[in-house]
Order: C-alpha cells, then structure tokens, then sequence
C-alpha cells in the first residue's frame, strides 16, 4: 500500500522521465498510469510506473518509468485458457536496464533487494541501453531493476493480463492500494 501522497509524487516523477526521455505522454495518459508498488509499501525499491497506451485482445504497448535502482520484481507471463501467455519484447528508451532471465549466474551490476534472495532466482544479467531490447516467450521468468540515473522503456506485447501475473515472491499484490495516510 502507498498513500495518496506518494501516488500523486510518483506518477508525476515518472511523467517527467517519460517526457524528457522523448515520448509524448497526454494528460489523460498521465492521469491513467499505473504506480505498482506490488504490495510491498517500499515504492522506490521495488515497483514500476507503467502508462499503457491500448491493450486490445491481441496486442498491448506500453511504456514503463524505473526510479533510480527500483527494480520490477521477478515474474513470468502465464497461460491463460488457450492462450499460451503475453509475449513481450522491452525496449530501453533512456537510461540503463539491468535485465535478468534465467541461466547462468552473471550478475555484476544490479542487486538483489535487501533480504529477497529467495524471491528473485534468475541472475543472468543482460546489460541494456537505449535502443537495446530483448523479446521474452510467455512464461519465461525475468526481472529487472534501474541504473543510478532510472530508466524508461517501451513494452510491446500480445494482450497484458498484468494482474494474473505470477511472482516469485508469493507476498506480492499487483493492484495497488492507495491509501490517504500510511501509518
């Protein structure tokens, strides 16, 4: 849960990125963006501010705004009925990404957060920058966290289901709660 406050600080911080990253954001798409604290209350270690721009049966994109070192937490795209899972290719608009799928462990740049080496499993470390991407298959385990500056990225996918989600970290809430006063 996050307060109000700390909503309204986070949405307009991350508008900022997104602008000065180049993209053009509306009013209305500001106003719409999604601040994921994923229920752990400590937005700035692990969250992620996301604008989407359609979502439609078959495809979504979307642009994702990273506090300096905030990470994303670990998660994969699960099937659904027929559906085999959102594919999604992340493509880095500004700053550096540090992207992690599995494989072997090469992790040198980002960190785990304080205290979940259990909730975060994948360690190989993808180093990306503007104009670098990755497409990952549904189902394929992967997180990521910001550089010191943050970071601001594209997602482009078949159709989100972000909140049927799954984490490794099974204490995670993908709706947030917004509260008028945290106590």
């Amino acid at each position: 849960m996050i307060s109000r406050t700390e909503f309204n600080e986070a949405r307009e911080q991350a508008a900022k990125m997104i602008v000065e990253s180049g993209i053009k954001l509306t009013q209305k798409e500001i106003d719409i963006m999604d601040v994921a604290d994923f229920g752990m209350s400590n937005l700035k270690k692990e969250g992620a501010q996301i604008v989407t721009f359609f979502n439609t049966s078959r495809v979504s994109a979307k642009v994702i705004a990273l506090f300096p070192f905030q990470t994303e937490p670990e998660h994969w795209h699960t099937a659904v009925g027929e559906d085999p899972g959102k594919e999604e290719t992340i493509r880095v608009v500004d700053g550096t990404v540090y992207f992690y799928i599995p494989g072997e462990n090469t992790m040198r740049c980002g960190f785990v957060p304080e205290g979940k080496d259990g909730s975060y499993t994948v360690r190989n470390e993808i180093i990306m920058k503007p104009g670098d991407q990755i497409t990952l298959q549904p189902g394929i385990k992967h997180w990521f966290q910001a550089g010191k500056k943050g970071a601001v990225m594209y997602s482009f996918s078949s159709c989100a289901r972000d909140t049927m989600d799954l984490f490794t970290d099974k204490s995670i809430v993908r709706t947030t709660v917004i509260v008028d006063k945290r106590v």
